[in-house]
């Protein structure tokens, strides 16, 4: 008998400044405790940046846009992808010293095993990054 995946989770949050910490957490508590260790500071800076990321360039707070988070393990990995309803693609910059943002997508790339930007079906732009599992010892 094959077995079966785990059920992926899935969350809506406004386009609101806010939401960044609400995600985190929402994020940390859905992680197994065993991988939180491994995996939850990582993850959570993931969660912050593409949160934030996806308030700051792919959503119009007038419009009441929100923001689209589904987290699931797959391929020896946790997955989280970020969904916002705008139609731009994020690109790895490289900022000056004296910049004060642009290096979030340098971070991403930093943590994640592996990360992309794909366009959504419907409306919008996904960023999903993985995080590989780590085994203890």
């Amino acid at each position: 008998m094959s077995e079966i995946p785990l059920v992926p989770v899935h969350w809506h949050f406004p386009a609101h400044p806010t939401s960044v910490r609400r995600a985190r957490h929402a994020v940390a508590a859905s992680l197994p405790h065993v991988l939180r260790p491994h995996l939850g500071d990582d993850l959570g800076l993931l969660t912050s940046e593409l949160v934030t990321n996806a308030i700051r360039h792919g959503a119009c707070r007038e419009d009441d846009d929100v923001i689209e988070l589904v987290l699931w393990p797959a391929d020896g990995h946790y997955w989280l992808a970020v969904s916002d309803p705008g139609t731009g693609k994020p690109l790895l910059a490289h900022p000056d010293a004296d910049a004060e943002n642009g290096r979030g997508l340098l971070l991403v790339d930093h943590l994640a095993t592996t990360w992309t930007v794909r366009p959504r079906p419907t409306r919008g732009t996904s960023v999903i990054a993985g995080l590989a599992l780590r085994q203890s010892g």
